[in-house]
């Protein structure tokens, strides 16, 4: 049994209780930031004289040549070590000797094992984060492809009104996209080294936590050395986070397994993401839905198993913490084999826009219009409601829609009807006349479109450790090389990008090229993103850093530029109006 105490005991840990405590058949798991860990440990102990230089080469020598083993497959982790700490410290004393001895030196188990999970979970974060941009492009694909597909929109489950699977793909895009903004929000916050706090209360080596923490992209060294082995808010956070995303998974495995259905058959699932019946050979399961919507719970549990777990644990490090693991690396593997599943299942899916049309016109869903079609006439709405009323009835009892009922029919009912509401009813007239921004007229919806694009490559650049972050040592993006995305709209989508910008930054103020107060000159502009801005003949500044150029109507483009709090470029976004 390899472990790194023992010297004040007199005899064996009982093998059940050694068992009981051991963690290696989990925390192995984290075995290269381990590795990681202490390779900036070491380093940072020569820097500061507690280390000669040949020992730190040594150390790190030795730990890349256990990391080489153990991928290698040549060097196996087994249960004869406690855990992972134990596994790394113990081989490397058998490769370098002494100088392994000193790998400890200044640390303990409580600030080394929190440093891992740290670790571990922004590494994991980032991955999460990948997955669901892939989702937000695939929906964003779906939705640029269906803006005249006209499909029934859902209250308490019954046909309400028509909208188009661009605008229902939509509310999904918007879920997931919050899911991306959590996820960043998270890996900020938790984005501080625990590494130097010791067991509990720092240590009496000269330590240099900074230069740690920068070794390992930190943001800087956490500040109290008893919350820094004792926090675990960060995986509670991220569960919450994975609660969320699975619970929109779920609600969109929900709507798919009711739209595969025979009754409504609004999709058809690819057979690549569909089972069959073992007995009942005309059987095409939604299996992949079904199993996405299950595994939520699980998740669910996770974060519930680990506040349950916290909720009673003085400060500072209790051996109880051990239990974040196990169930968060569960969940953490689930919500992304859900994600991609689910991401190629919707992606290979196959929509057919007949019957979701089909079905919004005999729904009824244009009772609503033909309301308005009343008002619009001098009929109080309360009457109007009243009309169509039994314009429905009248069509439920003859089994018809709304849309095949005749003049005569009509004007039975109500003098007030002429021939234009066949046109103020239709399906086409329904949706397109709905263009206030967020609703699913088309071209609304392309202003949408071209709009979270755009917030999508700011999310992209600024989340998980982006946007300008390259100098701190982070994990960013490189500007200079940063892609700018080119989407198709019209001349409107600029205006949409100024009042939507406009009402969630604040107002705007004109600058120039010569305002001192001007974060970026044109010459910086060329350089970050390969677009000469000089020629640009409006220059519009909003506050807190968003910037947008566009030409003149010959030109027909448009430039949207995201300026951090440190003056950095963190996003930008082309545009072709004039398509």
């Amino acid at each position: 049994m390899a472990q790194l105490w023992g010297g004040r005991f007199t005899k064996e840990t009982d093998k059940l209780v050694y068992n009981f405590n051991a963690s290696i058949g989990f925390d192995q798991k984290f075995f290269h930031q381990d590795v990681q860990g202490s390779k900036a440990h070491v380093t940072m102990l020569a820097k500061q004289g507690i280390l000669t230089e040949d020992e730190k080469n040594q150390i790190i020598a030795g730990l890349d040549s256990i990391v080489a083993d153990v991928d290698s497959g040549k060097l196996e982790i087994t249960s004869e070590y406690e855990d992972i700490h134990s596994f790394v410290e113990a081989n490397l004393i058998d490769r370098i000797g002494d100088a392994g001895k000193k790998l400890h030196t200044g640390r303990s188990r409580n600030d080394q094992v929190a440093l891992d999970m740290k670790l571990y979970v922004r590494d994991e974060i980032k991955e999460i984060d990948e997955l669901v941009k892939k989702l937000l492009e695939t929906l964003n694909k779906i939705m640029e492809e269906n803006l005249h597909t006209y499909m029934p929109g859902f209250t308490h489950l019954q046909k309400a009104q028509p909208i188009t699977l661009a605008h229902h793909m939509g509310a999904y895009f918007e879920m997931f996209r919050r899911d991306r903004g959590r996820l960043a929000d998270i890996y900020d916050r938790m984005n501080y080294c625990p590494l130097g706090s010791g067991a509990l209360a720092g240590t009496t080596y000269p330590l240099d936590r900074a230069y740690s923490a920068e070794l390992m992209g930190f943001a800087g060294p956490t500040m109290n050395s008893m919350d820094s082995v004792a926090d675990r808010d960060y995986v509670i956070e991220l569960l919450s986070a994975m609660s969320t995303i699975m619970m929109h998974l779920s609600r969109f495995s929900e709507e798919i397994i009711i739209w595969n259905s025979n009754e409504y058959q609004f999709v058809e699932i690819d057979d690549a993401y569909s089972t069959g019946s073992s007995i009942m050979p005309q059987k095409k399961n939604p299996d992949i839905a079904e199993l996405v919507r299950g595994k939520t719970g699980r998740v669910y549990g996770a974060l519930m198993s680990i506040l349950t777990t916290m909720k009673g644990i003085p400060l500072a490090y209790n051996k109880d913490m051990q239990e974040d693991k196990e169930l968060t690396f569960d969940a953490i593997d689930t919500v992304k084999g859900c994600l991609a599943l689910f991401e190629g299942m919707i992606s290979t899916m196959k929509f057919r826009n007949d019957v979701m049309e089909n079905s919004a016109k005999h729904g009824f869903t244009n009772a609503t219009d033909a309301a308005d079609y009343l008002v619009n006439h001098g009929v109080p709405f309360r009457d109007a409601h009243g009309i169509v009323g039994q314009l429905v009835l009248y069509c439920i009892e003859h089994k018809k829609a709304l849309d095949d009922m005749t003049m005569e029919e009509f004007k039975a009912i109500s003098p007030v009807f002429e021939e234009d509401i066949y046109d103020a009813t239709s399906m086409e007239t329904c949706v397109n006349k709905r263009n206030t921004i967020g609703a699913p007229g088309p071209e609304a919806m392309k202003k949408v479109i071209a709009l979270v694009l755009t917030v999508m490559m700011m999310l992209s650049l600024t989340a998980c450790g982006g946007g300008g972050t390259k100098d701190t040592g982070l994990p960013g993006i490189d500007m200079k090389s940063a892609e700018v995305q080119t989407v198709s709209s019209d001349r409107a989508t600029l205006e949409v990008l100024n009042e939507t910008f406009s009402t969630y930054l604040g107002g705007l103020n004109y600058f120039t090229d010569s305002d001192p107060q001007a974060k970026l000159t044109y010459a910086d502009l060329k350089e970050h993103i390969g677009v000469d801005c000089s020629t640009y003949q409006y220059q519009e500044e909003y506050q807190r850093g968003v910037y947008t150029w566009y030409t003149g109507e010959d030109d027909a483009c448009a430039l949207a530029l995201f300026i951090g709090d440190n003056g950095k470029l963190v996003a930008a976004g082309a545009y072709n109006l004039g398509m």
